[in-house]
């Protein structure tokens, strides 16, 4: 099956959508720094990312014409910084607004499928209205905004548009969820909007992945049984005290039999486990990527990511203090950066992938990335349903 990858970033959800199955067409950022990144990893080889056509170009510029027809999947995520609860919040007035570009995009390859993610914030409900334009643009995409029209003009003759029940021409049937990443394995809380669409031509029917991986079996292995402590080789001692919050739950699921219908949440020590120790005192340089940050420290609104828990978002930081809540919080207090190659764990890049350049610019593109995990989990839902159509 094939696959357009727009806003492409260091490619999370680009390999996620090859993992899946999907071989890109073309593969589209702007971003030097990431191109560069993925350029490095295609000249070492990385089977992940060996095979993409990679343009780097800006997407309001770029030309489709000379894709072949037949894309089965149109993905990306558009920046994230107007809709962002870190950013500035100017939404759809903020000149980094792509949604146009995708909308673009849609209408000229006409995909079979398109998948969209972006930031919690996109739900907040001062950019409801503005959600809801983007959606409806989605379903119907040839009926463009006109010279002189503004965004809100728009969105009335689409919703009209909607209501009226026939519709003609191209359209898609659009649905959006709110996932965790890690509801569906990923190493981190990471709240993200998925948008999904399919063609009216599609006869199938689809939704979202059920999780497969939640708190309390977590909590079980930690507070009930002690295996995830057993199989860390963390001695009683050198464990935590139990959380005073989880009391109740811990009670609840010490008297319940029932095997847990998911898997524990994935924590930061499950996802770092096996990399050699980093400390201010000694660095390990045998492992690309995997070098003492100096300099984190705790302030208000940034405490760090528990080890015995799946990580906090990774943030790529453009707020605040550089690094933001890319820190590990030892049991004990301490805290220290996380690694690149720690990072890129928990957002599911293979070891292999390696990122070139300072920190800064590597926790850039890795905040800004979607987990791959996340990206191949929905393309594996959504190449299913194609490939039953297909079928029928």
């Amino acid at each position: 099956m094939r696959s357009v990858e727009l806003f492409a970033g260091a490619g999370g959800l680009a390999m996620g959508i090859s993992n899946a199955g999907f071989r890109h067409e073309a593969v589209v950022e702007w971003n030097a720094d990431a191109c560069n990144t993925i350029r490095g990893n295609q000249r070492n080889r990385v089977s992940a990312v060996s095979d993409w056509p990679l343009f780097q170009a800006d997407v309001r510029k770029f030309d489709y014409s000379f894709l072949p027809e037949g894309i089965d999947l149109l993905a990306g995520g558009p920046p994230c910084q107007p809709f962002s609860l870190a950013g500035k919040h100017r939404g759809s007035t903020d000149e980094r607004n792509m949604f146009p570009e995708a909308i673009r995009a849609v209408r000229e390859l006409k995909p079979r499928a398109i998948m969209i993610e972006n930031v919690k914030g996109l739900l907040r409900q001062s950019f409801a209205k503005y959600f809801e334009y983007i959606t409806l643009q989605l379903s119907y995409p040839e009926i463009k905004l006109k010279n002189g029209e503004d965004w809100t003009s728009h969105l009335s003759r689409l919703e009209q548009y909607h209501t009226r029940g026939r519709h003609d021409g191209l359209f898609y049937r659009v649905v959006f969820r709110l996932l965790n990443a890690a509801d569906h394995g990923v190493p981190q809380r990471r709240e993200r909007v998925v948008i999904v669409g399919f063609r009216s031509d599609i006869q199938t029917e689809w939704s979202f992945p059920s999780p497969t991986h939640s708190q309390d079996p977590l909590i079980k292995s930690q507070w009930v049984t002690g295996e995830y402590w057993d199989r860390h080789k963390v001695a009683q001692k050198g464990r935590p005290a139990q959380p005073d919050k989880l009391a109740s739950r811990i009670d609840r699921l010490r008297f319940l039999n029932e095997q847990p219908e998911c898997k524990p949440w994935v924590t930061v020590r499950d996802a770092i486990s096996g990399l050699p120790d980093v400390t201010e005192r000694g660095r390990s340089n045998k492992l690309v990527n995997h070098v003492f940050v100096p300099g984190a420290r705790v302030y208000t609104g940034h405490t760090g990511s528990p080890l015995d828990e799946p990580a906090k978002t990774l943030k790529a930081g453009d707020h605040g203090v550089p690094g933001g809540e890319n820190m590990l919080a030892y049991p004990d207090g301490k805290v220290r950066y996380f690694t690149i190659r720690e990072s890129a764990r928990l957002q599911t890049f293979p070891d292999e992938f390696i990122f070139p350049g300072s920190w800064s610019e590597a926790m850039r593109q890795l905040g800004n990335a979607v987990p791959v995990t996340l990206g191949q989990v929905v393309a594996e839902n959504i190449k299913a349903c194609l490939i039953k159509s297909k079928a029928n």
